[in-house]
């Protein structure tokens, strides 16, 4: 398989730390594409196993949508969804409608076999798990972290409610600027070994990394958006249920969907999964994970994975939860939109709701329309709106195109 190097992705040479990837240079534009398909290679994996069930089956009715129009955002002019895909660094995506899928395409390396990572997609499935809990009883979205982590007693976490963190709405300092070597978010990449440490010491890992964070204003105010809160959240969680993320996972959400192959996660040096962002799996997998919240918490097997009191809960965004997502302090360009349970509401108007990761990843769910669409991509910059906009609005005029009767949607 080709190893990036500094002449870029495509050079067919053996896979080998001789070659220059390391973690320093991983996420580097150059080099995403190969390493988001090779996070094994790279980082400390575990993992989520898929159980003994049976494997959904995916009925296939392919269609070529590549011309269905897409309307014009601030960002790009008229176009179709083939130009927003081969503009956006796809490495493969899907659209499902009513369970069958309906456009299923590969580019470059990837495979349907192929395990990609799905960065803070996985905010999304450590989220589930959480409501897996809730709807058993064992979680209460209203009581203080520090009941269930009393490690993060004397951390700016005490005070903080479970749904705080489900929303993203603590008052913890946290910076998620990519760009900034200093920033918070690459602080714990650094103290769990997702980059080399600048120091003698190997890192603190990610608990102890947490128990360090610092509150800047009251709890429950508005917005932020930190993935300090998914590892919070990853590790209440655990505390619940006496084990690993990667077990509980796999018990309560992975084994359950007909997930074809094991899933991934990449771990600090202590074997903690990297709950916000380390989850790896292949483009078919998370459909049918997606497919989940498009069918009222049933999977593609039938069986009843996430609660539908979960799935209504996470579905109704309360006037306080648009409020403080409109009140945030950073530019979404989401206006009338909102976070809810570890999940993204772009829009006041419509059925959909989304699942994102850094690089291009995403889930569009849209239960209104019973479509799905799943996008891994290997942008060059962690965010690009140029990118991301254009390809949420490929998928809403797809959700449209899918569900009219007049076969000239798609020219």
């Amino acid at each position: 398989m080709p190893t990036p190097t500094s002449a870029g992705v495509d050079d067919p040479l053996v896979a080998d730390p001789a070659v220059g990837v390391d973690r320093d240079n991983w996420q580097d534009p150059d080099i995403v594409r190969w390493s988001f398909q090779n996070v094994e290679r790279v980082l400390p994996t575990t993992p989520i196993s898929r159980g003994t069930g049976p494997v959904a089956e995916l009925p296939a009715d392919l269609q070529d949508l590549g011309e269905v129009e897409v309307p014009a955002t601030e960002f790009s002019a008229t176009r179709t969804v083939r130009s927003v895909i081969e503009d956006s660094d796809t490495d493969a995506w899907m659209l499902m409608h009513n369970g069958t899928v309906l456009t299923e395409e590969y580019f470059g390396e990837m495979t349907p076999g192929t395990e990609h990572l799905l960065m803070s997609v996985s905010k999304s499935l450590v989220g589930t798990v959480a409501g897996v809990l809730v709807g058993a009883g064992d979680l209460d979205p209203n009581r203080l972290i520090t009941d269930y982590v009393p490690e993060l007693a004397e951390s700016g976490y005490a005070g903080a409610t479970v749904r705080h963190v489900l929303d993203m709405r603590s008052g913890i300092r946290f910076s998620e600027n990519y760009l900034d070597p200093k920033s918070e978010v690459r602080q714990i990449e650094e103290q769990i070994g997702w980059s080399e440490a600048k120091r003698e010491n190997p890192g603190i890992g990610m608990y102890e990394f947490l128990a360090t964070l610092e509150a800047k204003s009251e709890h429950g105010g508005v917005f932020e958006y930190r993935s300090c809160e998914t590892d919070v959240l990853g590790w209440v969680c655990e505390k619940i249920a006496g084990e690993s993320m990667q077990t509980l996972m796999s018990r309560v959400l992975w084994s359950r969907i007909g997930a074809e192959q094991d899933a991934l996660i990449a771990t600090d040096q202590y074997g903690v999964g990297m709950f916000d962002g380390g989850i790896n799996t292949t483009l078919r997998d998370l459909a049918r994970f997606g497919y989940v919240y498009a069918n009222r918490g049933q999977s593609l097997t039938d069986q009843q994975v996430a609660p539908t009191t979960w799935i209504g809960d996470t579905l109704t965004t309360s006037e306080d939860v648009r409020q403080a997502f409109a009140e945030g302090p950073g530019d979404n360009r989401m206006p009338g939109g909102a976070y809810h349970n570890q999940f993204w509401f772009p829009f006041p108007d419509s059925h959909a709701f989304l699942a994102l990761g850094i690089h291009g990843q995403m889930i569009y769910m849209n239960p209104g329309a019973n479509v799905v669409g799943v996008k891994l991509s290997s942008w060059g910059l962690p965010q690009d709106a140029g990118k991301l906009f254009p390809t949420i609005r490929a998928f809403e005029a797809l959700a449209k195109a899918v569900n009219t009767t007049a076969p000239a949607a798609a020219k």
